[in-house]
């Protein structure tokens, strides 16, 4: 059992792994300063990736924290990408770049750490519901589309696979995949924390769904993960009132015991926030045959015990699989 705790911060795992981290190729999404996905790249920087690639829909901001790396980790190469992940033709410009112009045959780890969270009813550009459009859909697309840089599909690779972590949160507690409404019947019956959960739950299915297809056979390790309450430019977005608010969604839910009278105890800092997405990305104790599939938080596998039936169920796994593919209008058998 891993001996961390809710306070371990980022930079502890990474120094234990990084004999892991040294060499490889890692692409991250949702790089924007002030995130998670930027302290996640900031972090593993100093301690000799091969190269950093910064997907975000703005690409000055993911210059940014190029620029940072630099200042830190100047013999670390970086990699800017432009990608939007409320466009399905832009995610599909993304993908082809990623795999018919990058020179390196393959991505040791891929981090889907973007996303949105809350705020009013809109869509994608594609129509969809924007959270589960953004979190899950998006990210679906992407993924799929680079997996021939992820996993050796072809029998003339033979790159090591990769591993996939999907950045969710214990928020999938407060909405299913609502698979025969996952719209909200087009915003006439929005409930943000609702949508919000739903895509938070999608994020979990398809780690447990990417594990049944390419881990035995393949050796793929997919997890899912809670960072954690971290103020980020996230939860700026979203306020105090908007956290108030998900605390009163939850305990509506029957969740009070996750809770505690003052809010602010529950924020970790951005380097403890940051720990389970280093540990998810790089720690030994998850392989393509132990643990694979898990959600994590603390960096800790979370038993299924523990788990609400939703957010792990690999009925709806692959439930969602089909619903997905039925959206972006393409197949990926594996």
């Amino acid at each position: 059992m891993s001996s961390y705790t809710r306070a371990t911060t980022a930079e502890e795992i990474a120094a234990d792994c990084t004999d892991i981290i040294n060499g490889k190729i890692i692409l991250i999404t949702g790089v924007s300063p002030g995130g998670l996905g930027a302290e996640f790249a900031r972090v593993i920087s100093k301690h000799s990736p091969g190269l950093i690639i910064l997907a975000n829909r703005d690409v000055a901001k993911a210059s940014e924290t190029a620029k940072t790396i630099a200042e830190i980790a100047s013999s670390v190469p970086t990699r800017i990408l432009k990608l939007d992940l409320a466009s399905q033709a832009q995610i599909r410009e993304a993908a082809k770049e990623v795999v018919e112009k990058y020179p390196e045959t393959h991505i040791d780890v891929l981090v889907n750490n973007a996303g949105v969270m809350a705020g009013p009813y809109k869509v994608t550009a594609d129509g969809i519901e924007n959270q589960f459009g953004t979190n899950h859909i998006g990210h679906f697309l992407f993924t799929n589309l680079i997996m021939k840089k992820l996993v050796p599909l072809s029998k003339d690779n033979n790159f090591p696979p990769a591993r996939i972590v999907n950045v969710s949160s214990n928020g999938y507690r407060l909405g299913w995949v609502r698979f025969r409404d996952w719209g909200f019947d087009s915003g006439k019956t929005y409930d943000q924390w609702a949508a919000y959960g739903q895509s938070k739950s999608a994020n979990n299915l398809f780690s447990i769904a990417l594990a049944k297809r390419l881990g035995t056979t393949k050796g793929l390790v997919a997890v899912s993960l809670c960072p954690g309450a971290v103020p980020t430019n996230l939860g700026n977005a979203t306020g105090m009132e908007g956290y108030q608010a998900l605390v009163k969604a939850d305990r509506a839910q029957g969740h009070s015991q996750y809770w505690v009278n003052d809010l602010r105890t529950l924020f970790k800092t951005m380097e403890q926030g940051v720990a389970t997405h280093v540990f998810a990305a790089f720690h030994s104790s998850i392989s393509a045959t132990v643990n694979n599939g898990s959600f994590l938080q603390d960096s800790h596998i979370t038993p299924l015990e523990d788990m609400y039936p939703w957010g792990r169920d690999p009925i709806d796994a692959e439930k969602l699989w089909i619903l997905s593919e039925r959206i972006v209008d393409q197949k990926f058998d594996y």
